[in-house]
């Protein structure tokens, strides 16, 4: 693994936090962890208030796409829940892909991206949505570096953010736009404030959640500051269930399997955060159930092997609203512009 890519790696968390609480006469214990304010960086990336800036434009701006149409933050966007609430993305030309937007709210904090793991960091993750044919549609970075280069405002901007003499590059917008998104954390949650101390900030309803989340082993899979794995991948389903097979189309999709060929990776799939989970709806990796209740109950067929009482699954999904943290105000940016002119886009 390349040692610049992102630092994040579970033998690196600090601050752990073994939380005992009393529910009734019981008492559990677990590795409750809060959420880090700020993202940890490559070395050969360090975040700039430039990067920053010059990030934020390029991952608004429709121009990256081959039809002027489409942005990062059409399949990611930043003023939600930091994807499209679509059960599948779409790109150019009304495409759409077999998989659903990934939130990339605190993105950051996961080893890999992309539900199959594809991409080791930020910055390779942000090259590929714009060349994929599905998605950008623009045929290489070769073009996409032409067109940059062409418009007035962003020489300057990679100027300010880079050094040398040719700071226009795809892996100068790759680090951009993956320094943007290590700003995008979203901290204090209730159970943040819960976890360092405010008993008040969960209700009665969301410790039992937290409790039942612990009890049945959703931890297991769904554990970190990010409840992510830290970037573990698992088999999805674990548990064969015919019903749910045919609603859902669980295994349609081979994984990881896509990227290595290796037939152990058959089914596995990127843990997906459990943060702001209430506000990205439909779940799972082909967006096929709609409502978090229902979410709980298919997990904990197919991953657990158990059945949920419905007062359990009520209680969980109290306790993963309680997940939904606070987002840092989004400014929108003025995209440099191109007076007089446009491009012939690509219909």
């Amino acid at each position: 693994m390349n040692s610049k890519k992102n630092s994040y790696r579970p033998t690196k968390l600090l601050g752990a936090v073994i939380l005992f609480l009393g529910i009734g006469q019981s008492l559990f214990a677990a590795n409750w962890e809060t959420l880090p304010t700020k993202a940890p960086a490559p070395a050969d990336n360090p975040t700039t208030a430039q990067k920053v800036k010059l990030g934020q434009i390029l991952f608004l701006d429709p121009r990256l796409s081959s039809t002027g149409t489409v942005s990062c933050n059409s399949c990611h966007n930043v003023m939600a829940g930091g994807e499209d609430n679509r059960p599948v993305a779409a790109g150019v030309h009304g495409q759409v892909g077999g998989r659903s937007a990934p939130t990339v709210w605190n993105a950051a904090f996961s080893a890999v991206q992309f539900w199959d793991g594809r991409a080791p960091s930020l910055e390779e993750q942000a090259k590929g949505p714009v060349t994929n044919p599905i998605e950008m549609g623009m045929k290489n970075w070769n073009d996409v570096v032409k067109r940059l280069k062409a418009i007035p405002g962003y020489p300057e901007l990679f100027s300010a953010a880079f050094s040398g003499d040719n700071p226009v590059t795809r892996d100068n917008a790759a680090k951009a736009i993956a320094a943007y998104e290590r700003t995008l954390i979203t901290p204090n949650s209730p159970y943040d404030q819960y976890v360092k101390g405010d008993k008040s900030a969960l209700s009665e309803q969301q410790v039992n959640g937290m409790k039942t989340f612990a009890d049945v082993g959703c931890a297991n899979c769904h554990s970190g500051p990010a409840f992510n794995g830290n970037g573990a991948f698992m088999k999805f389903p674990m548990h064969k269930n015919g019903m749910f097979e045919a609603k859902y189309k669980l295994s349609d999709d081979p994984g990881r399997f896509e990227v290595t060929k290796q037939e152990s990776d058959r089914s596995l799939f990127k843990v997906p955060t459990l943060r702001n989970i209430a506000l990205t709806a439909p779940y799972f990796h082909n967006g096929s159930v709609k409502s978090l209740s229902s979410a709980v109950q298919v997990m904990a067929k197919t991953q657990l092997g158990i059945s949920l009482k419905q007062q359990q699954v009520k209680d969980i999904v109290a306790f993963l609203e309680g997940l939904t943290g606070q987002f840092p105000e989004q400014k929108l940016p003025r995209l440099p512009g191109t007076p007089g002119e446009t491009f012939a886009y690509v219909k």
